[in-house]
């Protein structure tokens, strides 16, 4: 058996083309267009990317974005400064700070200043406090977490008392997304680096979530056949037959994973692409709060 891959990309493409079609509407009713401000602190290459990346994808559906950036030495009081001036500001109504922070900054106060109707990455305390409680919504769900839901509820009929294993318990991906498995009723288990016979565990998942950012640790022999795999790992691995010298793996051993599970997701072209749409859509959901 050959699992059938789950297509990111295409599904990230719908979500992108309904956004652009509810923008122009918000157009033609004479609302102004979304705005989501990024600040990226110093100049690490990889944030620089993916901030790039973000400002292109909002261009593309017709979203303004408003790019800020601080030099490494900024202080804790500059960047808080910033994030304050962007909360009142009327055509921003997300603001998205690039993680990670140089080191002597203070991550999570400079979030929790992000006002919570404008924490489109769904990091802010009350938003992930929502999400771990029954009965509370919170206003936005992290962007990875809310794809990889996507991308599960699109593959299965139900997620309804499955077995759901999530490797990896980041505040980023896997503990949002195993709350959000428990929202949809599965049976979920969070795997981390004191698990006791980690491929047993995995073994046991209907739906396995890989996110620890270690290169195909996850094998195709953990996996149990007819699963859903989902890898949102994303590494990079010397191969000196690729013109850069180098190309992108996720967390699961895909050649070997793809002919153990019924559905897994490829690295690239899975999980990334869905991120950014769901960026896309917490934005303009931010923009219909208003």
């Amino acid at each position: 058996m050959t699992a059938q891959i789950i297509d990111g990309k295409k599904m990230a493409e719908g979500i992108r083309q309904d956004i652009a079609q509810k923008i122009q509407t918000r157009l033609h009713q004479g609302k102004l267009a979304p705005g989501l401000a990024t600040v990226l602190v110093g100049n690490d290459p990889a944030s620089q990317s993916y901030v790039r990346s973000k400002h292109k994808a909002c261009e593309q559906v017709g979203m303004h974005s408003f790019s800020y950036e601080l030099a490494a030495s900024a202080t804790q009081q500059e960047v808080e400064a910033l994030v304050q001036s962007l909360n009142n500001d009327v055509r921003v109504n997300g603001i998205l700070v690039q993680l990670p922070l140089p080191k002597g900054l203070d991550e999570e106060r400079i979030l929790n200043k992000i006002s919570i109707n404008k924490d489109v990455d769904g990091f802010h305390p009350l938003n992930i406090g929502r999400l771990a409680q029954k009965g509370r919504e919170p206003i936005f769900v992290p962007c990875t977490p809310s794809g990889v839901m996507y991308m599960l509820e699109q593959t299965l009929s139900t997620l309804d008392g499955k077995q759901a294993v999530v490797v990896g318990r980041s505040n980023i991906v896997g503990m949002p997304v195993a709350l959000l498995l428990l929202r949809a009723n599965a049976t979920v288990t969070i795997c981390h680096s004191h698990t006791t016979d980690l491929a047993a565990v995995v073994r046991m998942g209907d739906i396995v979530v890989a996110a620890i950012g270690k290169p195909e640790m996850i094998r195709g022999s953990w996996i149990k056949p007819g699963a859903v795999v989902i890898d949102v790992g994303i590494n990079r691995v010397e191969d000196k037959t690729r013109e850069k010298g180098y190309r992108m793996v996720g967390d699961v051993a895909f050649e070997e994973a793809k002919e153990v599970a019924a559905f897994i997701s490829p690295v690239p072209g899975g999980v990334g692409p869905m991120t950014i749409a769901m960026l896309l859509s917490n934005t303009y959901h931010a923009a219909e709060l208003v």
